[in-house]
């Protein structure tokens, strides 16, 4: 199977809230509580500087990223991204390939650093991918993610320099 990461558009969107939704339920992994729907979904991937789907042969949406500025002004050149991967195609390796799309994009538009600010610590698997690809663990916040159980997890934000990645 062979999977390829398109530009996102509205034809995507029902698939797309579906996938982040899943995400924001689980309560683990993304900071935001409200799930989306069709109008603020759309509106929402829009307003990225770049939403990656991820697509089967058949056209069918497994995945997607978005990217976009962790910040403004002196700090512009830093960008952030989240990932959504359908639960039931997780342990594919569909997540690297969005993430490597993702620094190519972040790339392309100018960003000079790639920076996840709350990756949950007990993300085990998001950790050692972005160890694989690269990335540095800048320590640990403690108790920085509030798990829908009430209770905090720390977490450990990160960065890649995608300047180095041009001189690799």
């Amino acid at each position: 199977m062979a999977i390829k990461v398109v530009a996102y558009d509205s034809a995507h969107v029902q698939a797309a809230i579906k996938i982040w939704n899943e995400i924001v339920r689980e309560g683990i992994a993304f900071p935001q509580e409200d799930e989306l729907d069709e109008i603020t979904g759309d509106e929402f991937f829009k307003a990225q500087s770049f939403t990656g789907v991820a697509v089967d042969d058949d056209g069918e949406i497994l995945a997607l990223y978005i990217l976009h500025p962790n910040n403004v002004g002196r700090c512009g050149h830093i960008s952030n991204a989240s990932y959504a991967v359908r639960s039931d195609v997780r342990g594919r390796h569909i997540g690297e390939i969005i993430v490597k799309d993702c620094i190519a994009r972040a790339k392309e538009f100018g960003f000079r650093i790639l920076q996840f600010n709350a990756v949950v610590a007990t993300n085990i698997h998001a950790r050692h991918l972005y160890q694989r690809l690269g990335f540095i663990e800048l320590g640990t916040i403690p108790g920085g993610f509030r798990m829908p159980d009430g209770s905090f997890a720390d977490i450990v934000p990160q960065f890649i320099d995608l300047t180095a990645l041009d001189r690799l």
